[in-house]
């Protein structure tokens, strides 16, 4: 229907379109929320929205409503399910289309989901891709210049994920059907009251920006921190991590006096984890069953994983494509015990923030012995001019081409020379794609691409006996 419809779009003049874009927008959202019937009536739909973390949140906060046995359905940049089936996303698109949206929120009413999580997007915002989507938690992780330029600046961004936020009042109330009390009154009869579900607001307390959301209206509202003496206002509840440990195949921390000891790498997956657990609270799930949920999980897909083929090395593969989240994971790296780093990046294009190639080749360049520069997701634009960009980084920071860093337009020539150059307790460092599945190319086109599989190919060829 969507493919039906952007057909004909395409007929009418660009400049009355363009006129029309805001009405295109919101009725193609009414229209699809209309023919499934508007499923997200009868489900508890979570929206989580920030710059970055929100697809591991999103896991992390379904992995938690799953081992309280309850049965959830999401959509991320990184995996999608409907309650009965997990699978990658494979359309390079985190808010997916309007109808599929629909679709798949009305496939989890069906399955019988209790809960919904929708990864929600500043663009999807702005395209009304959140109308009708009947929201009843909200989830802020944290905002940092990104996709400024889509937006034509940092405040427009910004005020695009207030839309949400604000949208947040617009939607009705709900009860939860599985959390019935029965009571038998005096006169025999029972009476049943259905748990009404708040609209929460859950923010990043740490991220300067969390204010500006928190001021929108909510039935409760919770922050979240790993900073014990920030001054919060006290009506908002507060969740708070101490003693966090950063270990080189996981992370601890406290929350009170227990323990939580995930076993996914990365210091950034403790705020990811503090927002999931106080989704759960709001859910009446106990911080031990919080912490049974998230101390489950190994892996999550694309996001600091490691390919293990029984090489004398560690490869890791992260999404990570800005600069801060890059800066991020070289925290975590450098608390893994390791010889030499060896990091193969590259940029978006497609006009997505030009200004951030050079920084993250600077970054690489410094905290790296070897840097790879890489085709990623060249769009229309000229990959050779990406990568000379990003390389242009690294070489301020004393890189020398031909010695410590390399251009390779190839993909998966970047990945095998990256292993050539890889000795014994080295880490090689991929990062841009995570669980991709794709790489986009000009004119709307896509080649099948999954960093994982490709690596996995190489080091199986490699020691191939």
């Amino acid at each position: 229907m969507e493919k039906f419809l952007n057909q004909i779009r395409i007929l009418i003049p660009k400049k009355i379109f363009t006129a029309l874009q805001p009405t295109y927008h919101f009725l193609m959202s009414w229209l699809s929320a209309l023919i499934f019937w508007f499923p997200s009536e009868k489900l508890i739909v979570i929206g989580v929205t920030g710059t970055t973390g929100k697809t591991t949140t999103v896991y992390l906060i379904a992995k938690i409503l799953e081992a309280n046995g309850y049965k959830v359905g999401y959509t991320s940049t990184a995996m999608l399910n409907n309650g009965e089936k997990e699978w990658l996303n494979d359309k390079k698109m985190t808010m997916i289309g309007r109808f599929f949206t629909q679709r798949i929120l009305r496939k989890m009413v069906k399955n019988k989901c209790q809960y919904a999580i929708v990864e929600t997007t500043s663009q999807g915002v702005e395209q009304f891709r959140h109308k009708f989507i009947n929201y009843d938690i909200l989830v802020f992780t944290g905002l940092y210049p990104e996709h400024i330029e889509a937006h034509g600046g940092f405040e427009n961004y910004k005020k695009a994920k207030g839309k949400l936020f604000s949208h947040l009042k617009k939607c009705k109330t709900k009860y939860s059907d599985d959390k019935k009390n029965v009571y038998i009154t005096s006169k025999g009869i029972k009476k049943i009251e259905l748990n009404r579900v708040k609209k929460t607001i859950i923010a990043n307390g740490d991220d300067e920006y969390a204010p500006y959301f928190l001021d929108f209206w909510a039935e409760d509202k919770i922050i979240y921190s790993e900073n014990i003496k920030n001054n919060f206002p006290e009506n908002l509840k507060e969740v708070i991590a101490t003693d966090v440990n950063i270990r080189s195949n996981g992370v601890d921390f406290k929350i009170d006096d227990l323990l939580f000891r995930l076993n996914i790498m990365g210091g950034f997956n403790v705020p990811n984890s503090l927002a999931a657990i106080c989704v759960s609270l709001t859910q009446g799930i106990s911080l031990e069953m919080a912490k049974f949920g998230l101390e489950k999980i190994k892996n999550i897909a694309g996001r600091m994983e490691r390919i293990d083929e029984g090489q004398n090395f560690s490869v890791i593969i992260d999404y990570a494509f800005e600069p801060r989240a890059v800066e991020k994971l070289y925290d975590t790296i450098k608390n893994i015990p390791h010889n030499k780093i060896i990091h193969m990046l590259g940029s978006a294009g497609g006009g997505r923030d030009i200004a951030r190639r050079p920084i993250l080749g600077s970054l690489a360049g410094k905290n790296a012995d070897y840097v790879i520069v890489t085709n990623e997701d060249p769009y229309d634009d000229d990959p050779k001019v990406i990568i000379n960009e990003v390389s242009a980084g690294a070489i301020d920071k004393g890189k020398i081409e031909g010695v410590t860093l390399f251009k390779i337009l190839d993909r998966k020539e970047a990945i095998k020379k990256a292993i050539s150059l890889a000795g014994e307790n080295d880490i090689i460092l991929i990062t841009g794609k995570g669980s991709e599945q794709a790489i986009c190319i000009s004119e709307g086109k896509k080649i099948p691409w999954d960093d994982r599989l490709v690596v996995r190919e190489v080091l199986k060829n490699l020691y191939r006996i």
